[in-house]
This record gives structure tokens, sequence and C-alpha cells, in this order.
């Protein structure tokens, strides 16, 4: 955590400006911006029901696709 004290006769401008570098410096915006769209990887139990669903949809397609109720898609 970046701490900034107050010198005397600083004024409020300068204060702020050294409290800016100082954040810019220790690097705590750059990793706050990479975290910010963290997303987690997925379970495997997600990722293995993912793919069942996956591969049951690609059946039923396949099925109305024969029985003449939804066209072929390109």
């Amino acid at each position: 955590m970046v701490t900034v004290q107050r010198r005397p006769n600083e004024t409020s401008g300068a204060l702020l400006r050294r409290f800016t570098r100082r954040v810019q410096q220790s690097g705590i915006l750059l990793n706050a911006r990479r975290l910010r769209f963290y997303a987690p990887k997925p379970t495997k139990r997600l990722t293995r029901v993912r793919a069942l669903r996956r591969v049951a949809m690609a059946r039923e397609r396949m099925r109305l696709e024969k029985l003449g109720k939804v066209s072929e898609e390109k």
C-alpha cells in the first residue's frame, strides 16, 4: 500500500502529484488493469458438461435435419 506524508509547507497539488507518482512506480494500477477482466478457468466438471451439451445439440440438429424439420445451414 502506498502512503505519503504531507511535508511542511507542501501544497495539496504537490502532495497529490507525489502520491500519483508513487502509485505509478509501485505498479498497482498496472496490476489492477491486468486483473480487471479476469475470468477463472472452468472446472473439469463444467468443461465436461458443456462438451456433452454440444454433442447432444449436434445430434438433435442432425435428427431434425433428417426428418426435414430444419433446413441444413451452411
